[in-house]
């Protein structure tokens, strides 16, 4: 018999310092889907289209906190329950984005009532704040989008690409010590500082260029760090899971949440600056 001509090894993956680069883009390519999204989208269909995200980021973060264990499952749906409660974040998002009014609002605590039974028992703070914050992120973007226009929305997105990209090149070039390597390995201080730097010089060009006023130069650095922060915050989830990514659903560079977990920091601080003093003003 003849012998089978043997299976040729796969090419191996890229390595060192820059193996990750091709998720950096991939991040960089949801936030500007994001951004044409808010920027296409309004009304009812803005709404749908956040309410949807919401709904696959909310799958993703019942499955890390214990939802993928069927002994800790309801026995209703049976291993549907993930889809099930992604179903009604969706919702529930949906309906608090159409009303838009605080009595609305009480419709997001609905998805997470109904997650915290099926969440493991260390994980069910971690899942009501993690969920809460998703939840806010979605209401918050249709906001900033209707109160104060694209550029704004723009803005932001444009912090978390600036600060993603800055801190991702020169700390592979510079190096150095870690910025909080029991949660970030990879993240060092000298991306960190090049992150907050970047974003400050995308404020003073607004400033400068006539696109908002000058408090875009300190605020744009405050959001910089918040949205950091979420990445490391994202981080932290994927290891107390034990998973590398929160999903496989863009194949090869993770989950969606790998990819928002800026976004979400960013737009929470925003809205947290919002309550405390004057937003800046973006044209």
């Amino acid at each position: 018999m003849r012998a089978e001509p043997p299976i040729p090894p796969k090419p191996p993956g890229p390595s060192g310092k820059w193996a990750d680069l091709s998720r950096r883009l991939a991040s960089t390519a949801v936030l500007l889907g994001i951004g044409v999204l808010l920027a296409l989208a309004s009304g009812v269909w803005l709404r749908l289209g956040m309410s949807v995200i919401a709904a696959v980021t909310f799958w993703e973060l019942a499955m890390m906190t214990g939802w993928r264990h069927p002994e800790m499952h309801l026995t209703a749906f049976g291993r549907w329950r993930p889809l099930v409660l992604a179903l009604v974040a969706g919702l529930a998002q949906f309906v608090a984005l159409v009303s838009f009014h605080p009595l609305g609002m009480l419709a997001l605590a609905l998805p997470i009532l109904a997650g915290l039974p099926g969440a493991a028992s260390r994980d069910r703070l971690t899942y009501a704040i993690f969920g809460t914050a998703i939840l806010l992120v979605a209401f918050g973007l249709v906001g900033f989008r209707e109160e104060f226009g694209l550029g704004f929305v723009l803005w932001l997105m444009g912090v978390v690409i600036v600060s993603d990209t800055a801190g991702y090149f020169f700390g592979r070039i510079l190096g150095g010590p870690k910025f909080w390597p029991a949660l970030s390995p990879k993240k060092t201080w000298s991306g960190t500082i090049a992150g907050w730097v970047g974003a400050a010089m995308l404020g003073a060009l607004l400033w400068l260029s006539g696109h908002g006023d000058a408090s875009l130069v300190w605020v744009s650095p405050l959001v910089c760090l918040a949205g950091q922060l979420g990445d490391i915050a994202e981080s932290w989830l994927k290891r107390r899971a034990g998973v590398k990514d929160s999903s496989n659903l863009i194949p090869g560079h993770g989950g969606f949440m790998d990819r928002f977990d800026a976004v979400t920091g960013a737009v929470l601080a925003a809205m947290l600056i919002g309550l405390l003093t004057s937003l800046p003003a973006v044209n």
